[in-house]
């Protein structure tokens, strides 16, 4: 008998959405699209392996997108392997300023998948204004989707997206979608708003890669394990967001089957979630303030200047982030990662990160930005700190699409 996953109404749509989504941006062999003779048969055993444990363990719900390298053609593959009567299946596709190019990626989702509908369909990456304006413009992306809908062959819409909680609340708010795939996990939780807004709107929300973007929890440091011990840093961010009853499903991006085991634990511990989540809280602040201090904890990002409005494009706000996870958690796997795909992830990842200071960027240019920051004496050598522990080889985005 297949294990029971809790389900939670996920907003408009009315699916029964499991709490723990498969995602499939860690199975696939390549994160190029590549053709179907060089996917390796190691690749697509371990793929069908996890998917069919997925299966066994109750995960109904599978996302992958178009972008996602070679997971849409594998899991096109393992899909009829592995049958679910109660699969929901969902791919996303980006917007393009024409539409028919749109369509023509579409399509080949669904050639790639090898299935015939869509329960759920995101339009992968509103992280722009331009990109919500090429999917609701008259004649644009989502008109599109609408023809597919009437045809039977798209369930549901809704939107992915790495963007700002303003934009996420304005695509929330034209009321053109049913749901949304966002970040918010503990170690992040500026899209709290858009949690409201989708609440407000009856749209169903799905936590996008907790686990990895939450800080690299498949390999936690040392110091963040004693924190969260007796649970593992999986276990406690899982039990963070589906605590809160604006989130409905998160995804576990799974690279092989056993990967899926501490997600699975974390739902047997989720009716005591309350009572596990306060000490770890309380722990992680204590030794945060004992880090950073509080005078710092309470007004570092008072002041300072968006990417755009600083010199080399300097990301502020995301480095001193990062700065605050590195001293208070040794989050250095995480940051070190963040830190470098700065200047290298478009849209996705937008900014610079601290490399041109002293270089193309004084410390005057910096400070006649920061005048309205309490801390603007400190932060030209927390940075040079930061790029001594964490600069190195430009990290790559998976895509800039």
């Amino acid at each position: 008998m297949t294990p029971s996953i809790p389900t939670r109404r996920f907003g408009r749509t009315e699916l029964a959405m499991p709490v723990l989504s498969l995602g499939g941006m860690r199975f696939q062999q390549s994160w190029s699209d590549l053709p179907a003779a060089d996917i390796d048969t190691a690749s697509q055993c371990n793929l069908q392996d996890t998917l069919q444990r997925a299966v066994d363990c109750g995960f109904h719900h599978v996302e992958t997108a178009r972008h996602y390298g070679s997971s849409e053609r594998q899991l096109g593959w393992a899909i009829p392997q592995a049958p679910d009567p109660q699969r929901i299946l969902q791919s996303k596709v980006p917007p393009r300023d024409n539409p028919d190019e749109f369509e023509e990626m579409l399509a080949l989702t669904f050639q790639r998948l090898g299935c015939e509908r869509l329960d759920l369909l995101a339009v992968h990456g509103i992280n722009l204004p331009r990109h919500l304006d090429q999917t609701l413009r008259p004649g644009g992306c989502l008109e599109v989707v609408r023809r597919w809908q009437q045809e039977g062959r798209i369930g549901h819409v809704g939107f992915s997206t790495h963007g700002p909680t303003d934009l996420i609340t304005e695509a929330i708010q034209s009321d053109a979608f049913d749901y949304v795939n966002l970040h918010w996990y503990y170690i992040d939780q500026r899209n709290s708003a858009a949690l409201d807004a989708a609440t407000q709107r009856d749209i169903g929300v799905f936590i996008i890669s907790p686990t990895d973007k939450g800080g690299h929890l498949h390999t936690p440091s040392e110091r963040l394990r004693d924190l969260c011990s007796p649970m593992h840093p999986i276990v406690f961010n899982d039990l963070f967001c589906l605590s809160d009853p604006r989130v409905h499903t998160i995804s576990v991006g799974a690279a092989r089957p056993s990967d899926l085991d501490l997600h699975l634990e974390a739902l047997e511990r989720l009716p005591d979630a309350s009572q596990l989540i306060e000490p770890v809280h309380q722990r992680l602040c204590a030794r945060a303030a004992e880090a950073l201090g509080e005078d710092w904890l309470e007004s570092w990002r008072r002041g300072l200047p968006s990417w755009r409005e600083t010199p080399g494009q300097i990301n502020l706000p995301v480095l001193l982030w990062l700065h605050n996870l590195l001293e208070a958690w040794d989050l250095e796997s995480y940051t070190q990662s963040r830190y470098r795909l700065l200047g290298q992830g478009s849209h996705w990842f937008p900014g610079a990160n601290a490399d041109a200071l002293d270089d193309s960027v004084s410390e005057d240019d910096l400070l006649q930005v920061l005048s309205q920051s309490p801390w603007s004496h400190r932060i030209p050598d927390l940075l040079r700190g930061l790029r001594r522990r964490l600069a190195g080889d430009p990290q790559q985005r998976l895509t800039t699409a």
